[in-house]
């Protein structure tokens, strides 16, 4: 312990370094229920690429693990510390180098927060689609990392087709540039999508180059209540089939339309079974809109209702935004599952996730980015409760097995950290996970890098 601060204080700032055991013990973990964290060494808060780089020279020369974190907002246990380990903290390099108009990108450090470059951006006409639900939290380094989605990804994709370009520290302190500024670009392997979704095991990324849009016109959402979920998934492909471009299609299930009424007083209809929100940002929304209710009714919607200006669709979208957090008010603790299935299974999805609540008897409410089939049970549990929260435990596991079931996948957004990774194996395959941990050995031969993640 001696050794490693004396290196590290050779390079760093003392307001850089962490040492106080009630503090670094606030560091050991992100937002993931039943994920192990370990006891953290010390806290790293580098403000420069250099400080980064002396960091894991430091590792490399002492053979100690490292776990890179942002904001800790994740909810796969991927920014959990190790025993032992440098928590590397990449927050307080915050800054936005650079916005371009012209050739539409922004560069900016790991630690800056997703709503302050939207907003940034939003001041040049231009538009950073990705928006995470905690995007008033959560860093682009942490997006990058866990390949973040949000909910516009129905029409605007999800980070990984934002990000042109990395500097990245890797395990042994050299610095790598992947990418490229340009608008189109195909040299060489693709090492930027490679770091994008990696959760740290491959390197610290310093610095970014985003893709920008130009700011669309301001949405406006439509609100359709169903009687049943399968109603409001029969509504999604009804829109989808019909060749239609929401910017948004999220579902809300009744636990969870109720528990956003209780904590926000939102006015939602909390009789309904299933709440669907429609937006659209083109030049006619209300044509569009109008379209799209006609669509909802036809597949059993028992109201339907568009947003008469900018401010109701914004309310809205609030609601949806505190879906997680109010389904947290309904027991002390939550597993937030992130299956995604194919748009058509959707229907199969939710009921099998409705099956699992009544065979363990549990809350499960469900909100969903409906338009990719993207689903987020949330299963809600008292931890002081060792049955429940076996319970729990077991449900969380059947819902991802139903998930790859329908043909879906473990994860749309949330990535896999400690959480998943038992069930990574099962998805990818024994070819698959062989691959992966080749292409981790070849960055991080002597395994320092966010150590007993993903694999």
């Amino acid at each position: 312990m001696d050794d490693l601060l004396e290196l590290l204080r050779a390079g760093l700032p003392a307001e850089a370094l962490i040492t106080d055991p009630d503090v670094t013990a606030s560091y050991a973990h992100d937002m993931a229920s039943f994920c192990e964290a370990g006891t953290p060494a010390v806290v790293a808060l580098p403000r420069t690429v250099e400080q980064v780089q002396h960091v894991m020279r430091t590792a490399t020369a002492l053979r100690v693990p490292v776990v890179p974190q942002g904001a800790r907002t994740g909810l796969s246990g991927a920014a959990n510390a190790t025993d032992g380990c440098i928590v590397l903290s990449l927050v307080k390099m915050d800054r936005i180098l650079e916005i371009s108009p012209v050739d539409r990108i922004a560069v900016v450090e790991p630690g800056v927060v997703n709503a302050v470059l939207s907003r940034a951006v939003d001041e040049h006409g231009l538009y950073y689609p990705p928006d995470p639900s905690s995007w008033e939290m959560c860093t682009i380094g942490g997006n990058i990392g866990t390949a973040s989605g949000g909910l516009c990804c129905v029409k605007y994709g999800v980070t990984a087709e934002y990000v042109l370009g990395l500097d990245v520290v890797l395990a042994d302190g050299r610095l790598l540039t992947t990418g490229r500024r340009t608008a189109k670009g195909v040299a060489g392997y693709d090492l930027t999508r490679l770091f994008v979704g990696s959760e740290g095991s491959l390197g610290i990324v310093v610095k970014a180059v985003l893709a920008l849009k130009p700011r669309p016109p301001r949405q406006l959402v439509l609100a359709a209540e169903f009687a049943d979920a399968a109603g409001a998934c029969d509504a999604v492909c009804r829109i989808m089939e019909s060749g239609h471009t929401p910017s948004l299609l999220e579902l809300m299930d009744r636990t969870t339309v109720q528990a956003v009424n209780r904590m926000a007083n939102m006015g939602l209809p909390g009789t309904t079974e299933a709440l669907l929100l429609a937006a659209f940002d083109t030049p006619d929304p209300a044509a569009d809109l109008a379209a799209v209710g006609t669509l909802c009714t036809a597949a059993g919607a028992t109201a339907v209702v568009p947003a008469e200006d900018a401010a109701e669709s914004e309310m809205l979208l609030q609601a949806r935004r505190m879906s997680l957090t109010a389904l947290e008010t309904v027991k002390p603790a939550t597993m937030i599952d992130d299956v995604c299935v194919p748009r058509s299974r959707l229907g199969a999805m939710l009921e099998g996730t409705a099956e699992i609540a009544g065979k363990y008897g549990l809350t499960i409410g469900v909100c969903a980015h409906a338009g990719d089939g993207n689903t987020h049970p949330v299963v809600c549990f008292d931890p002081a409760d060792a049955d429940e929260s076996r319970r729990a435990r077991e449900s969380f596991d059947e819902i991802m097995a139903l998930g790859l079931a329908l043909g879906g996948t473990i994860t749309g957004e949330h990535g896999v950290g400690v959480l998943k990774k038992e069930w990574l194996a099962r998805e990818l395959g024994e070819v698959s996970v062989e691959l992966h941990r080749g292409i981790k050995q070849a960055f991080d031969p002597l395994g320092l890098l966010n150590p007993g993640k993903v694999f």
